[in-house]
């Protein structure tokens, strides 16, 4: 199968890489022609990329960019070309690449990625698919290279919105991690012995796994950062309203990390949300 992936980033990068590792050689093109210069096939714009795939996967980061790129390709694709879009965009926006591409004689898989860049670089991502069964079932063994699990959630957008269930609850535990570190920080405890002793427990959490090493050492270096963080609660937020229904943590948790993203913090992980904490101690 002739495989394209557009969008190299610091998840995109990792996985067109364990493509490649796996043999499927695939085509790729970013819009910094030098991210794409390591692979053995570097094309020179989605217009090409189109040419070149049969089946294309997207990382990239808003509706947006989403969308421009899905047009570019759609004006070159041979009818039938399916586009696998691991980029974390609205469901809306999903379901409208859907019946874009649809409409053009194609298809549309949403297939948005969690795992931080960790994961991308162990080929451990989990999946969430949205999409017809025929759509998965053709793009699945390409993304088992760089997956540990992956599942037809629903139809057009569905994946999206498993993405939005699954960032809702990131936020709560990003506030657990924050809280409880603030907590036994100012209180004087060790961290190094706080995270041992509460993450065997019922406080155990992926963020205290890994998260609070990097509160212990002053490493924000991103796994998630703070940018993408609140890109995607936006789009949690915008969901919910459509749903009649209020998230609190969420909003909370964007909040903490807003001033973080104004000072310019942007590009540092999440769990430089314990700044927020620390700044609001009491003197």
């Amino acid at each position: 199968m002739r495989v394209g992936f557009a969008g190299l980033g610091t998840m995109g990068g990792p996985m067109a890489g364990h493509l490649e590792n796996a043999g499927h050689a695939p085509a790729v093109w970013n819009r910094t022609a030098a991210k794409a210069a390591g692979f053995k096939n570097p094309v020179d714009s989605p217009e090409e990329l189109a040419r070149h795939s049969e089946v294309i996967f997207l990382c990239l980061g808003n509706d947006h960019d989403v969308r421009e790129v899905t047009e570019r390709l759609l004006s070159a694709a041979e009818p039938g070309v399916l586009i696998v879009d691991h980029s974390t965009i609205s469901p809306e926006g999903a379901r409208a690449m859907h019946t874009l591409c649809q409409e053009k004689g194609c298809a549309f898989l949403d297939a948005p990625i969690t795992g931080g860049s960790m994961g991308a670089q162990a080929g451990t991502l989990t999946i969430f698919c949205g999409g017809d069964r025929a759509d998965y079932d053709r793009a699945e063994p390409l993304m088992a290279a760089y997956a540990k699990r992956s599942r037809l959630v629903g139809g057009p957008g569905a994946g999206q919105t498993m993405k939005a269930v699954n960032q809702i609850a990131v936020g709560g535990a990003l506030l657990g991690l924050a809280e409880s570190f603030a907590f036994a920080e100012a209180a004087g405890l060790d961290l190094a012995e706080v995270r041992e002793m509460i993450g065997g427990g019922a406080a155990g959490s992926w963020a205290i796994e890994h998260y609070g090493p990097k509160i212990i050492h002053g490493d924000m270096t991103p796994g998630f950062s703070i940018d993408h963080q609140r890109k995607d609660f936006a789009i949690c937020r915008a969901a919910a309203e459509a749903l009649g229904l209020p998230l609190p943590a969420t909003e909370l948790a964007d909040a903490l990390l807003a001033p973080l993203q104004e000072e310019g913090r942007g590009q540092e992980a999440t769990a430089a949300i314990i700044d927020s904490y620390r700044r609001s101690r009491q003197p």
